[in-house]
């Protein structure tokens, strides 16, 4: 039943708990075609509005429609929205088969459309299998099996990738934007932007409850700045020919050293030796999505949403850039050591949390047992 446009709008949402204010005036549209992703800090106000979004919460102020209606709206919603909160329960001696039907049987659908998600989400031999001796990454592709029951038009996740092995992760991406590709609509939560990088098109990056970004991915990585860090012999004169040749972004660092913006290496170095200046040290400082993304999410912005692009956003990221030079420089060396790129941490995928072992239940001594 893929009736409407597909369309999610969410307009002026605002949610307050007693005198907390989870969610701020938030809007945004997430349209079909495209995976969406919804990124923040944990406790950024994700969940409060995926939960208004699906009728669970009441709204303060605002609104929030998929199809041009609320979902209360909607009829049948599982024919039209499929959704997976961070919150799963499923009953731990029934089967995976079992637990589809159940939900089958309540929005209407044949048991072949079982068969067909268990194949989807690829639980198909794990199906006769209870829920109870499922890991967390099959948990959570049994709730995206129910999700999909209603062959939805719109699929709204909340933290899916939790508890994926790295097969799962490169499936569930795989996945996600052949259904998008299909004209459906994807919303996707995360607080990890490197966790779906490689899948969204476009994002919508929260941080309060206030939205701080919303736009297309490409925005943001065209908002990447790299500038090559070098110490000349003499700056004032590599400034000169640097600025002759038209490189006129160049900030004085401490000890004069040169950051030089919008150039290449090899470009400095070749201007240093036509200037006649020796180099002592060059290397490139680079920001990933993933800075970007915590610049956006530290709290040093409020109120309205940031371009990436704009003066105000690059200001504040190049002050960062000049901060984390200065506590380089600020490290104890007992001995020179050659200069090393600078570079973010490798961030990986999250690892599900270790597997606490099961408490043993209580059992009532035998006769003339001890206890």
């Amino acid at each position: 039943m893929h009736d409407g446009s597909g369309r999610v709008v969410v307009q002026n949402l605002t949610k307050t708990f007693g005198q907390v204010l989870a969610v701020q005036n938030l809007s945004f549209t997430v349209e079909p075609g495209s995976v969406t992703g919804f990124l923040g800090p944990n406790g950024a106000g994700k969940t409060t509005t995926l939960r208004m979004l699906l009728g669970l919460v009441t709204p303060t102020a605002g609104h929030a429609t998929i199809n041009g209606q609320p979902f209360h709206h909607l009829g049948n919603p599982a024919r039209v929205v499929g959704a997976v909160l961070e919150a799963q329960s499923f009953h731990p001696q029934r089967s995976a088969r079992n637990h589809l039907r159940v939900y089958a049987a309540a929005i209407g659908m044949p048991d072949q459309r079982v068969e067909e998600v268990l194949h989807l989400v690829g639980l198909r031999d794990a199906g006769q299998r209870s829920v109870g001796g499922f890991s967390m990454g099959m948990r959570q592709r049994l709730a995206l099996a129910t999700a999909l029951l209603g062959d939805p038009q719109v699929l709204v996740l909340d933290e899916p990738s939790n508890g994926l092995d790295p097969e799962g992760i490169v499936w569930l991406r795989t996945f996600l934007q052949g259904f998008a590709r299909q004209g459906r609509t994807v919303l996707v939560s995360s607080h990890l932007l490197s966790e779906v990088e490689q899948t969204v098109e476009q994002v919508v990056i929260l941080s309060r409850g206030q939205a701080m970004y919303y736009g297309p991915l490409d925005q943001l990585r065209k908002a990447q700045q790299s500038r090559v860090i070098v110490r000349p012999a003499d700056a004032p004169q590599l400034t000169a020919k640097l600025e002759e040749a038209g490189h006129t972004n160049i900030e004085q660092l401490p000890e004069g050293v040169l950051a030089v913006a919008g150039v290449e290496p090899e470009q400095v170095g070749d201007l240093a030796l036509e200037a006649g200046v020796a180099i002592y040290g060059m290397h490139t400082q680079q920001a990933d999505l993933e800075q970007i993304f915590f610049q956006m999410t530290s709290g040093q912005f409020s109120g309205a949403q940031l371009n990436p692009a704009s003066p105000q956003f690059q200001q504040q990221f190049q002050q960062q850039l000049h901060q984390q030079y200065q506590q380089q420089q600020m490290q104890p060396q007992y001995q020179q050591q050659p200069q090393q790129p600078y570079q973010q941490p490798p961030s990986g995928w999250p690892q599900p949390p270790a597997q606490q072992p099961e408490q043993q239940q209580w059992q009532r001594p035998q006769d003339g047992g001890q206890q």
